[in-house]
């Protein structure tokens, strides 16, 4: 059963610090926006932290995908390539990868250099837009296993999700996560 985290209610610069539902503060979207390191690096460990209470009660950490849309895509990119806890997989959906700079120049050496990643994203995206996605895969192909990042394209998509991208999301976990017996 997938579960849901809850993001914290904070100003977002780049909405004229109108107090939103939000992961993390976003400053701008742009290659060189200035990111806030510390607020993304404790969200994502906030949810390393609810990967080891999962773990705790019994799932195996091999049997849990990280995903999100937008800043959720964003912080599951990072949580996972940051994590010592082995996953199964990740889904960004309309992202990009926060921190790129603080990540390794190669490829990293934790539990998931072989993580299998689904990124997708519209090519009409106004708020995140394409070149970030494309940016971003360019990324992760550098730090795990190229041949383990997917990444898919949907004509005429905005920030937003389509049937395709969600018929390609499902075949993604099936794939990842065969029924147990």
């Amino acid at each position: 059963m997938g579960r849901s985290l809850c993001r914290s209610v904070m100003p977002v610069t780049l909405n004229m610090k109108t107090t939103m539902p939000s992961w993390f503060d976003i400053i701008g979207l742009s290659p060189d926006s200035q990111e806030n390191e510390n607020v993304i690096k404790e969200a994502a460990e906030n949810i390393k932290v609810l990967i080891d209470q999962e773990v705790k009660n019994g799932i195996l950490s091999n049997r849990i995908i990280f995903r999100g849309f937008s800043q959720g895509g964003a912080l599951s990119l990072y949580t996972a390539l940051t994590t010592q806890q082995k996953m199964a997989g990740v889904i960004g959906l309309s992202c990009w990868l926060p921190l790129r700079s603080s990540l390794p120049q190669g490829p990293i050496n934790g539990v998931n250099k072989d993580i299998s990643i689904l990124q997708c994203h519209g090519d009409c995206d106004p708020l995140v837009p394409l070149m970030f996605g494309s940016l971003t895969v360019e990324k992760l192909k550098t730090l795990v296993n190229p041949v383990n990042v997917t990444f898919k394209t949907y004509e005429g998509m905005m920030h937003s999700s389509c049937k395709q991208e969600m018929m390609d999301v499902k075949q993604f976990i099936d794939k990842l996560l065969p029924p147990v017996d």
